[in-house]
């Protein structure tokens, strides 16, 4: 029952008129709970529910004054909803009935047997644990994701035997590399193979607004803001005994980045509005296409939290790197995508095979996997946009491209950037300026479209 019970992020408030009560059942569940309250009226518990949310509410039937099924300001509040264990030293059917038709969870008769009520606990916070976890499920991605990282070059081994060997430690992970490599995959091998108990889960730290990030992240109270009608539990708190992906890290602004650090470094948060900490155990693994030394020495990145982020490190290499895995993924989500489709699997000849690994890939896996969608949905390869022209090649040094591929109506003499902004363009003009929509079909953050605007602007 000990190791049952041990989960951090969960409260309870006992509402009895015995004091002998009251601190039994505060020492018994302080060592289970990361907050315990005692009240030995409804008054009194009133009062503190208001300040707090409980997710469970011990209640004696039988208090002087009020009786506590008549505690209707809290059973019928479903902005800070609880559920309800009552006790009593009566055993009758009617009151039974009642506490029933008041949402109880449990029904306890005085004198108990402790271990009987922490049972009855466990039944409540097991049922809380599955509500965190299903918002968890809801906020991830509609589709499940391999956690296999694919490949059989020799970066792409490094990589796995990497990520193999940091998987087991609760220490926070920082994953570099350009968009499009499979960073979110790489989250999720390292929970999946971290042995860890709760759930994963990701958030796009440049796709929600910075005046909402906070809450999104840590909670808030009700009435915490305009707007917050109900208690909401954070992710953090969603992600306890689990893993929490905070991808676009370096989208992140300063003020909460600091929030952030202080976080990592208590284990504890508190949701907007409330008064008191709560205790978490998440791992965090962050993950970021910028050069987080190049932000921090350009004042745009804390130190400190990145040396705090950067405990463990995974670099993941682009596809242009790692080119001997072409044809596996080819057949993997050729695979995939066909039976999701429930399509024919597209077959790719070898001069296709050839031509797609001389091509310099600026989208990464990421372009790949869009690439075999659009040939299923044809039924075959999009051999027009493999043989029109000389494919764009990368070079050693790693400069910017001469793209002579004119399927889109490029000048040949362009050079890559050229390409990408006039594409970028193109999509944003599509949605009629909206960069939100654009971002989203481009894969990024809307936050990247912003900067490279404002870069293009400064010309």
């Amino acid at each position: 029952m000990k190791d049952a019970l041990q989960q951090f992020g969960f409260s309870a408030l006992v509402v009895d008129d015995e004091p002998g009560m009251r601190a039994i059942l505060n020492k018994a569940l302080s060592k289970k709970l990361t907050q315990v309250e005692t009240a030995s009226s409804l008054e009194e518990a009133e009062a503190l529910r208001q300040r707090n949310h409980f997710d469970l509410l011990i209640v004696d039937i039988n208090l002087p004054g009020r009786s506590g099924i008549d505690w209707h300001e809290a059973f019928t509040d479903d902005e800070r909803r609880s559920d309800i264990i009552f006790m009593t030293g009566y055993a009758e059917l009617e009151t039974a009935i009642k506490a029933l038709r008041a949402g109880a969870s449990d029904f306890i008769l005085k004198p108990f047997n402790l271990e009987q009520m922490l049972q009855s606990v466990q039944r409540c916070l097991d049922k809380r644990m599955m509500e965190r976890r299903n918002v968890a499920l809801q906020r991830d991605v509609a589709r499940s994701f391999p956690v296999d990282i694919i490949g059989e070059a020799p970066k792409t081994l490094a990589m796995r035997e990497m990520v193999s060997r940091l998987a087991p430690s609760p220490a926070a992970v920082l994953i570099e590399g350009e968009s499009g490599t499979g960073k979110e995959l790489v989250a999720r091998a390292l929970h999946s193979l971290s042995g860890r108990s709760g759930p994963f889960v990701p958030l796009n730290c440049g796709a929600i607004a910075p005046e909402l990030l906070e809450s999104e992240l840590f909670g808030h109270v009700s009435g915490a803001f305009t707007g917050a009608r109900k208690s909401k539990d954070g992710l953090f708190r969603v992600a306890d005994k689990g893993t929490l992906f905070l991808d676009e890290i370096g989208e992140m602004p300063l003020p909460m980045q600091a929030s952030l650090l202080r976080t990592l470094e208590q284990k504890t948060i508190r949701p907007v509005g409330a008064e008191r900490e709560v205790q978490v155990d998440v791992r965090i693994v962050a993950a970021t296409n910028r050069n987080l030394q190049e932000e921090v020495e350009e004042g745009r990145f804390r130190k400190d939290l990145y040396y705090r982020l950067n405990v463990l490190s995974v670099e993941l290499p682009p596809l242009r790197e790692r080119t001997e895995d072409i044809g596996l993924l080819l057949n993997h989500f050729s695979e995939t995508l066909s039976r999701e489709m429930g399509l024919k699997p597209v077959v790719w000849s070898a001069e296709e095979l050839t031509a797609m690994q001389g091509y310099d890939w600026p989208g990464n896996i990421r372009e790949l996997k869009n690439t075999v969608e659009r040939a299923v949905l044809l039924g075959k390869p999009d051999l027009q946009h493999w043989s029109d022209g000389e494919l764009p090649k990368a070079s050693a040094s790693g400069e910017t491209q001469v793209v002579t591929v004119c399927e889109d109506g490029y000048p040949k003499e362009w050079q890559l950037k050229d390409v990408e902004r006039a594409h970028i363009e193109k999509v944003v003009d599509a949605h009629e300026g909206n960069k939100s929509a654009a971002a989203r079909q481009l894969g990024v953050a809307r936050k990247t479209l912003e900067r490279k605007f404002k870069e293009w602007n400064d010309e």
